[in-house]
């Protein structure tokens, strides 16, 4: 058994230190998987755009929205933006749409790509060689389609996408299906084909339906984009704010000395309030930040001076679970038994609260995470996995520690009861 816990310590320390490698910014030049950092610490530009719904019915404006939302994030993807963040939010009755731009240089291009209205149109696909085609544009444009909406194949149940037009739009889509029975009719969103389904034969009264393999999933998404080109709502920007990199530097450099100032005086208080102990929960707790870290850039989290104040947060809590160990476990000595039985008697005896506080937390992330938006969600990102890895760090890396200690503090005295 002992052997055991040696090699699984090692692994732990040996984990550790290659994570540490991978969470210094300089590791391999910092080309590979740099940190994702958000608006407020690189700098960027902050657009807010109200979203004009009047012509939209009631029952089309979540699907628009979803559309509209979908075309945004993927226009500035394709801008080269790194880690967009675009999202919905209502304020005085008002719908807005929000894009953050880290990093983002040329704001005038990223306000001209954004403004401009998305366009879905059907093209002919003519073959001009084995394995090449070419797109011939059409009359048919989203501007000619009423909307688009989930239906379910009667044989099968699969999901199905179905369109319909209005009535000129109607004469336009039964020619263009006459003339290309047996031959795919591609739809495109922003010059993007997101569709090209086989004509199977000509279709009249202004309606069809596209099939497929399709999941659920990957229907809505689609339905989302047609309806987005189909049923335009023109957006305004209201709002424009530019952060500079300097600031957020600043702001960076403020977080982490705040982070490391303290976890040194987490590190001081718990070796003088427990001495061994609290050194061992002092090495856990640095193991606990570089693997965090390291999951943190593995994902990636785009990282935002909220989500750093998450994870800063998450540190006193995985030592707060060390605390209530170690008193548990002065509890148990003070009652007879025995240094090693006691700790493990105080592990399990606060593995109660420890549980319970912790997923209480979880489940507050979860909320956090669904039911808002923008900085908020980064904190409760970083503080749903910092809970996860702080329950690792006290159960598992302090565990391991004291039983090495334990079990060289009792080889230690079995050999100066029996000297050779």
């Amino acid at each position: 058994m002992r052997r055991y816990t040696v090699l699984f310590l090692l692994i732990v320390i040996a984990g550790t230190m290659l994570a540490a490698l991978f969470v210094y910014p300089g590791f391999l030049g910092g080309k590979w998987r740099p940190w994702s950092l958000g608006l407020d610490l690189v700098g960027g530009s902050h657009l807010v755009y109200q979203v004009d719904l009047s012509q939209v019915s009631n029952e089309d404006r979540g699907s628009v929205l979803n559309g509209i939302r979908d075309v945004i994030e993927r226009r500035v993807n394709l801008f080269g933006v790194s880690e967009p963040q675009v999202f919905l939010a209502e304020s005085g009755g008002e719908t807005l749409l929000v894009a953050e731009l880290a990093g983002l240089r040329d704001v005038n291009e990223a306000i001209r790509l954004i403004g401009e209205t998305p366009l879905l149109d059907f093209r002919e696909v003519e073959q001009t060689g084995t394995s090449t085609a070419r797109f011939l544009t059409t009359e048919l444009t989203g501007r000619f389609v009423r909307g688009a909406q989930l239906t379910f194949d009667q044989t099968l149940g699969s999901p199905q996408v179905s369109i319909s037009f209005n009535s000129e739009g109607a004469k336009l889509f039964e020619e263009l299906t006459g003339r290309n029975v047996g031959k795919p009719l591609a739809i495109f969103l922003d010059n993007q084909r997101i569709s090209a389904p086989v004509v199977q034969e000509k279709i009249s009264g202004g309606s069809a339906v596209i099939s497929g393999n399709f999941s659920r999933d990957e229907a809505l998404t689609l339905i989302g984009r047609f309806n987005a080109g189909a049923l335009p709502a023109p957006i305004t920007l209201v709002n424009q704010q530019t952060v500079s990199a300097t600031l957020g530097l600043n702001s960076l450099n403020r977080a982490i000395f705040a982070g490391a100032a303290g976890t040194f005086l987490i590190i001081v208080f718990m070796a003088f309030s427990y001495g061994v102990l609290g050194i061992f929960a002092a090495l856990s707790l640095i193991i606990y930040i570089i693997l965090t870290l390291a999951v943190f850039k593995l994902i990636p989290i785009t990282m935002t001076l909220a989500g750093v104040a998450g994870f800063i947060l998450t540190i006193g809590m995985a030592i707060d679970a060390n605390i209530l160990i170690f008193e548990r476990t002065k509890e148990e000595i003070e009652r007879g038994l025995s240094r090693p039985t006691a700790m493990e008697e105080g592990f399990r005896r606060a593995w109660p609260s420890i549980r319970d506080s912790n997923i209480t937390t979880i489940i507050t992330a979860i909320i956090l995470y669904y039911f808002t938006s923008s900085f908020i969600r980064g904190f409760a990102l970083t503080l749903f996995f910092g809970v996860l890895m702080s329950m690792f760090s006290a159960i598992t890396a302090t565990r391991l520690f004291l039983r090495m200690y334990m079990r060289e503090q009792k080889s230690t005295h079995h050999v100066e009861r029996h000297p050779a």
